[in-house]
């Protein structure tokens, strides 16, 4: 029998880490009691929205223009999210292919009543394709990470 402490019971204590310097800050939300599942916890779908947001700003920037969402690769809940948590969604380029770039996306939580102190709750990978007007994949341009 494990004597670790479960993350998902509300009395346990995630970690503190530090907050990634590699990686961009693209999105900071704080989730509402409406993201809530039925365990008081806030709703993994909500998550994932925010994750695929956020998981966007990056590449579409690097591409110049318009993106689609066409994997998921990896998607990784930690701990869960509470309401009134602060999120930091930080992402980073991966790799960066003919029409298609992925990203890695990693979510800290700063918890109600501990700020300056963060939890990695997310961590994703997910991949891109530049798309024209018509929504066709285009090439992305070539430059370097």
């Amino acid at each position: 029998m494990s004597t670790a402490p479960n993350p998902n019971t509300p009395n346990s204590r995630a970690p503190s880490v530090q907050l990634p310097t590699d990686q961009e800050l693209v999105l900071k939300v704080i989730p509402m009691p409406g993201d809530c599942n039925a365990n008081g916890d806030i709703f993994g779908g909500w998550v994932m929205a925010h994750v695929d947001l956020a998981g966007s700003v990056v590449p579409a920037r690097y591409a110049g223009g318009r993106m689609a969402t066409v994997a998921v690769n990896e998607f990784v809940f930690k701990h869960p999210v509470r309401v009134g948590d602060i999120l930091s969604f930080f992402a980073k380029l991966t790799r960066i292919g003919r029409t298609s770039i992925t990203v890695k996306v990693e979510v800290f939580a700063e918890r109600y009543g501990s700020q300056g102190e963060y939890t990695k709750v997310t961590e994703a990978s997910l991949t891109y394709v530049a798309i024209d007007e018509a929504g066709l994949p285009r090439e992305v341009p070539k430059r370097a990470i």
